[in-house]
């Protein structure tokens, strides 16, 4: 042989990182989306949130009715319901927080997003930026 030893251990792999959870929901908001998922027209997998260009800030959450599961989701369980998120959205809201908020004036879903670096006067828009990945 040249220099081989038979019984020699295969290399190996780097353990596997356990991936970050993108988002969580509080109570509030895992109760909400139960609630839209009851009352929608046709049968939903759960909630597809993403972020869209536009608004005095730059950018804006956007969520709507999923009804099937795209191969390029990113899929969170959390309190009993399931939220897709749009994969060109995952770095934006690398650790933020559903939230859903009712009050007088208005009911909607909020989003307590450490990336975020500014919002609009009004509440409609704000600016992300890329979360921070630890190498």
């Amino acid at each position: 042989m040249t220099g081989m030893t038979p019984n020699a251990p295969a290399p190996s792999k780097p353990a596997v990182r356990p991936r970050p959870q993108v988002m969580r929901l509080t109570d509030a908001a895992a109760s909400r989306v139960k609630e839209l998922a009851s009352r929608a027209d046709s049968e939903i997998v759960g909630l597809r949130v993403g972020i869209k260009n536009g608004g005095c800030a730059g950018q804006s959450y956007t969520v709507e009715y999923a009804h099937d599961v795209k191969p390029t989701d990113e899929i969170v369980e959390d309190k009993g319901v399931k939220i897709l998120v749009d994969p060109k959205a995952v770095l934006f809201l690398l650790g933020t927080e559903m939230d859903y908020k009712a009050d007088k004036m208005q009911a909607q879903f909020v989003f307590n997003n450490p990336n975020q670096i500014s919002a609009c006067g009004c509440g409609e828009s704000v600016q992300l930026t890329p979360a921070k990945i630890d190498g």
